[in-house]
């Protein structure tokens, strides 16, 4: 066809081009850009005389709004309270002024509009000078005033000589330091989970030698033990409503146990894998139940029916507690989640994803409308009902969070894998103990971690469960005083919110 030529033809017209490698090129197209815009290379911008105008009309009145209205004092007057005051002071403080670039007179910079709200306004760094009954005066130790005929007002005109102001976070309250007073043997294996009886007269362990035993609370003896696990217990609740106790283990079953007959009278079948928490409704005949299939089941206590599987967690659900009010059920996951449930419909009603690692522990306050959650990053504190994040705990435990408890008087304790034991100020998050628990003799040190943490009703008891195969009791220190354990407080700098 015209027009065309061959292949042959073209490649014996073009010239064969030599290879070059690519910083070579680099260099090449460098060096072209370089000759092309070497001219103007560092030059710096024309100044655009108007723009300027406005940006220092914009900078005094961000300044010194609050006083461009006041009256100017006459020349004279000032004149005299230069006079009266000390002259080397007066010298310094204008060569300050000066040198932190006050505009002494704008009146030339500005238009007629722009120059008829702003006032000239004296500012003395050393002596601050207010007026004492309209006369100017000598005010010491303060750093700063505007003098001005009629005004009582002081307004801080630049952070260069604003007073520091002191933190707003809130100071801790004073808590006498926890020891511990009982240790209780009896288990043949890791000790895994404790409830408490609602009347306070005994509390329950579950254990992974497959037992629930019952102590007495005053005493620390034995007074039960049940079996009928075959797997080791790792949540257990006592309701307030029934004389009933339920239990939950890794053998997939979550049972209920009558504590009149000391039997188990129902199971509750549906979970695929070991269940690792539990929880009753405070105000309906429903239980909830998260486990290793990542659902956290919903129970008629009564026909042991499934009233909903809540599913939407990607890993293991560890921690679960219920309140009266929406959201009635919240959740903790190994996927380091946490998930706000709507009871009503089975769906979820928000997810916070503030957490890095797993969230092992969660504990919901007594009586506020908040709670926090635990996880080898950080404890966070959230606010119900939305999950809005509110602070994190002011220290790093540094190591796996397994549980986590709070009273009445506002006492958080939260309790390591390895052993080490918390106590927090739950209003300013500051850290005002670090107790290391003791393993019993003969036990490894690293059999040190706890895993199971709850108050007592009353709160003025704390029970630990602990893989040395004992149970711990904590009490306040009756002969500590604000003296004898001061508050070692620093307020935070800045506040990381995530």
């Amino acid at each position: 066809m015209p027009g065309t030529t061959t292949g042959a033809g073209t490649s014996a017209g073009i010239e064969p081009i030599e290879p070059q490698s690519l910083k070579k090129l680099s260099l090449k197209s460098l060096k072209r850009s370089f000759d092309l815009f070497a001219s103007l290379h560092g030059d710096p911008r024309p100044p655009d005389q108007r723009s300027q105008r406005i940006r220092i009309a914009c900078k005094v009145r961000a300044e010194y709004e609050v006083v461009k209205d006041l009256l100017t004092l006459p020349q004279r007057e000032v004149g005299s309270s230069i006079s009266n005051s000390n002259v080397g002071e007066t010298h310094s403080s204008l060569t300050t002024n000066q040198a932190q670039g006050f505009p002494t007179d704008t009146s030339g910079d500005l238009s007629k509009d722009e120059g008829k709200e702003i006032t000239s306004i004296a500012v003395h760094l050393q002596p601050q000078t207010g007026l004492i009954d309209g006369k100017a005066g000598a005010i010491a130790g303060t750093s700063t005033a505007i003098s001005s005929v009629g005004s009582t007002d002081r307004y801080q005109p630049s952070a260069a000589i604003m007073k520091r102001l002191p933190s707003k976070w809130p100071r801790p309250v004073w808590h006498p330091p926890w020891k511990n007073y009982r240790v209780i043997s009896g288990h043949l294996g890791w000790v895994r989970s404790v409830a408490f009886d609602p009347g306070n007269e005994w509390f329950c362990t579950g254990s992974a030698d497959r037992t629930i035993k019952i102590w007495e609370v005053a005493t620390g003896k034995l007074k039960l033990t049940l079996t009928g696990h075959i797997e080791q217990i790792r949540g257990l609740a006592v309701s307030s409503r029934h004389p009933y106790l339920f239990s939950a283990g890794d053998d997939k079953q979550v049972k209920c146990w009558d504590l009149e007959y000391n039997k188990a009278i129902r199971s509750y079948h549906g979970h695929l894998s070991g269940v690792y928490c539990l929880a009753l409704h405070p105000t309906l005949d429903i239980l909830c139940t998260g486990g290793r299939d990542s659902v956290c089941r919903v129970w008629d206590i009564r026909t042991k029916a499934q009233i909903f599987a809540l599913s939407g967690h990607e890993n293991t659900v560890c921690s679960v507690f219920t309140q009266a009010i929406d959201p009635q059920v919240v959740t903790g996951s190994h996927d380091t989640t946490i998930k706000l449930w709507d009871l009503a419909a089975g769906k979820t009603m928000s997810t916070l994803t503030y957490h890095k690692k797993s969230v092992r522990a969660i504990a919901k306050h007594p009586f506020e409308h908040t709670f926090a959650s635990a996880s080898a990053d950080n404890i966070k504190k959230f606010k119900l009902p939305k999950g809005e994040f509110l602070h994190n705990m002011l220290s790093q435990q540094k190591t796996i969070v397994n549980a986590m408890a709070i009273n009445e008087d506002n006492v958080l304790v939260s309790a390591g894998d390895n052993g080490s034991l918390w106590f927090w100020d739950w209003k300013s998050g500051h850290n005002f103990q670090q107790a290391q628990t003791i393993v019993q003799p003969g036990s490894l040190d690293s059999e040190a971690g706890i895993y199971a943490l709850q108050f007592d009703i009353t709160g003025s008891r704390l029970v630990s469960c602990e893989a040395d195969k004992t149970i711990k009791m904590w009490k306040e220190d009756d002969t500590a005083t604000p003296e004898s354990h001061p508050i070692n407080f620093k307020a935070p700098k800045d506040i990381r919110r995530f």
